[in-house]
This record gives C-alpha cells, sequence and structure tokens, in this order.
C-alpha cells in the first residue's frame, strides 16, 4: 500500500482544500446563522431550505450548475474574463466555491442551533446593562457557542474531504492543481491499482474517524464545564 509523489499531492489539495473552505464559511455563514436564529421574517423558511439544499441535490447536479455558471460562458466566469482574470472553471478557487456550496448546510445549521441556545434571557440581562449589540454578541453569544463552531468546522472540513462529484465537475482531474484525494483513489480503482486505492482510503478513514472523536471529546468536555 504505497503512496507516490502524485498521491502526496493530492492529499495536500484535499487538506489544502479543506482549511480554505472551512475557514470561509465559518466566516460568512456566521452572520447567516445569527439571522436564522433571531429573525421572525416569512422569508426565514426559504432561506433555510435553499441552505439545505444541497443535501438532498445529487453533488453531480450542483457541479453541473456551477461548471456553466463559472465556466467562460457563464455570467460569473464572464465577468472574471472581462476582467483579465481568465473564468473559474477548473481552478482551485473554482473547487473552494463548489466545496462552501456543498457543506454550506453543515456549517449554518450547527451555528444556528448553537445561537438559538445562546441567546434568550442572557442577551435580555446584558441589553439591560446597556452592552451594545455588537459587545453583546462577541463575550457572549461567541463563547456559549463554541460547541457549536467546533462542531460545523469538523463537519464541513470532514465533509470536504471526502467530497468527488461536485469536485469532480467543477474542477476536474487534473493533478497538481485540482485532483484531490477521492479522486486519486477512483483513478488507482480504475487503473486496478488496489494497493495505491486502499493507501489513500485507509488515510481518509482514519483522518476521518480521529476528527469525529476529537469533536465528541471537546463537546463532551464543553458539557461538563458549562454543568459545573
Amino acid at each position: 500500500m504505497g503512496i507516490s509523489e502524485a498521491d502526496l499531492i493530492a492529499l495536500w489539495t484535499t487538506l489544502k482544500l479543506a482549511v480554505v473552505s472551512t475557514l470561509a464559511l465559518l466566516v460568512l455563514c456566521t452572520p447567516l446563522a445569527w439571522w436564522l436564529a433571531r429573525t421572525r421574517s416569512p422569508y426565514k423558511v426559504v432561506v433555510e431550505a435553499l441552505v439545505a439544499l444541497p443535501l438532498v441535490l445529487p453533488p453531480t447536479v450542483m457541479g453541473f450548475y456551477l461548471l456553466v455558471l463559472l465556466g467562460p460562458h457563464g455570467a460569473v466566469g464572464r465577468f472574471f474574463e472581462a476582467l483579465g482574470l481568465g473564468h473559474l472553471a477548473f481552478t482551485f478557487t473554482g473547487l473552494v466555491i463548489g466545496s462552501m456550496l456543498f457543506s454550506l448546510p453543515f456549517v449554518v445549521q450547527p451555528l444556528q442551533n448553537a445561537f438559538a441556545i445562546a441567546g434568550g434571557r442572557v442577551l435580555e440581562v446584558a441589553a439591560t446593562l446597556r452592552a451594545s449589540p455588537l459587545d453583546r454578541f462577541f463575550t457572549l453569544v461567541l463563547p456559549l457557542a463554541q460547541r457549536g463552531f467546533l462542531t460545523a468546522s469538523v463537519l464541513s472540513f470532514a465533509h470536504t474531504l471526502g467530497e468527488f462529484g461536485m469536485i469532480l465537475m467543477i474542477g476536474g482531474n487534473i493533478p497538481g492543481r485540482t485532483q484531490v484525494a477521492s479522486i486519486a483513489i477512483y483513478n488507482h480503482v480504475e487503473a486496478m491499482d488496489y494497493s495505491s486505492a486502499h493507501g489513500l482510503s485507509l488515510i481518509l478513514v482514519a483522518s476521518s474517524f480521529i476528527l469525529l472523536i476529537s469533536v465528541f471529546t471537546l463537546n463532551r468536555r464543553f458539557k461538563v464545564v458549562n454543568l459545573a
């Protein structure tokens, strides 16, 4: 079960994609999740349905429409080409965008649940003490929602590690640029190289298992601390 240099590059691309996508999602989804947790807008259910859409859509369907949108003939692709930057299909940036959209519910939903629990009476008391909304959010809500952030981070990261259909559609299979570990495994299986496929697969299985054990352990510790 040897790991070739190309496999190591694919693993590095996967790791980099997971880190960048997760960090970007945490930044962008925090205000969205806060709004969903606090709003009484009639449009909330529509936004929640859009956020959850990747859970039920086949990855290839989302990947196809993203490919059309980000490609040279799509609206976004033409816009970037007009700026002299080139279209985003079959690029690492395109992979990040696709990965973020496909992992959206895995970040928004844990954060939304955490914010719903963290809000309420505590914020009302802080408001009576003349704490500003921004101050209340950073000093009260974020510390209370740390379990939600941990869960969202791990789910997004682990989900990106194993993504295949979306990545293949929007990024293709370009070694050193858009080839990730899941696609490299598929290539090995297609070439009947089961030894290399086993090596990469075991790395992903072990990584995912360690991530889940870590989040369960830390969540339990947070629960014990909060009860104390």
